[in-house]
């Protein structure tokens, strides 16, 4: 395990590479790696470990009865996933984690990273410290999503997350991050009918735009 590299991670976060390494025994850290499509968990499984996606990405997916399917999260390298349930142990899990692309996971114990040895190291108590910000920032972007969600019709969805960027960039021109079919995931359209919405916005003088730039006017 290379813990120098782990320094870079939001959940290591302040931690250096050596009271990394004396920590992860204690975690029962493990890695493994997972071939595209492959599923790391699935739903009704009961999690103890948390992971943190080293290499590759992972799709958090809701599989309906019916047998169709939504990605409702994409994990990037350095995020990690499945610590909600980790530290809920009554709680079975409601999706499926799936492999996007070859990749590679280091799990944690929840329990062991929540519980403070009798040492109580200072290393120890700055990973939970981590622990609560990630969650807190996800339960943000939870919230945001909900919001701009909220809106019965396709211009208020995008006018919300639009003026959400606007003040997150503090300026009324800004990139997004996502692709026009990302957008429509994130907003839960369809994108044909989200480009026509944009197209029509334009035309009445709300907004400018090219590819993922915006301008609102």
């Amino acid at each position: 395990m290379n813990c120098a590299s782990l320094t870079h991670h939001a959940i290591f976060d302040g931690i250096t590479a050596d009271e990394i390494e004396a920590m992860l025994p204690c975690l029962e850290a493990h890695t493994r790696t997972y071939d595209k499509g492959e599923a790391i968990l699935r739903a009704g499984d009961e999690v103890r470990y948390l992971g943190l996606v080293l290499e590759g990405s992972v799709n958090i997916v809701a599989t309906y009865y019916w047998g169709a399917s939504d990605i409702f999260v994409h994990v990037a390298p350095g995020q990690i996933f499945g610590e909600a349930y980790a530290v809920s142990p009554q709680q079975k899990m409601l999706v499926d984690a799936v492999a996007a692309q070859p990749t590679t996971v280091l799990f944690l114990n929840a329990e062991k990273l929540l519980t403070v040895c009798g040492r109580s190291c200072a290393q120890h108590h700055r990973l939970i410290q981590n622990l609560v910000r990630i969650s807190a920032l996800k339960n943000l972007a939870l919230s945001r999503r909900i919001m701009h969600t909220a809106a019965k019709t396709i211009r208020g969805r995008v006018m919300s997350y639009l003026s959400e960027q606007a003040i997150e960039h503090r300026s009324s021109s800004f990139a997004i991050p996502f692709s026009r079919q990302e957008l429509a995931n994130y907003l839960g359209v369809d994108r044909s009918a989200l480009s026509a919405e944009l197209s029509r916005m334009r035309r009445d003088g709300l907004i400018a735009f090219r590819k993922n730039h915006f301008e609102l006017l």
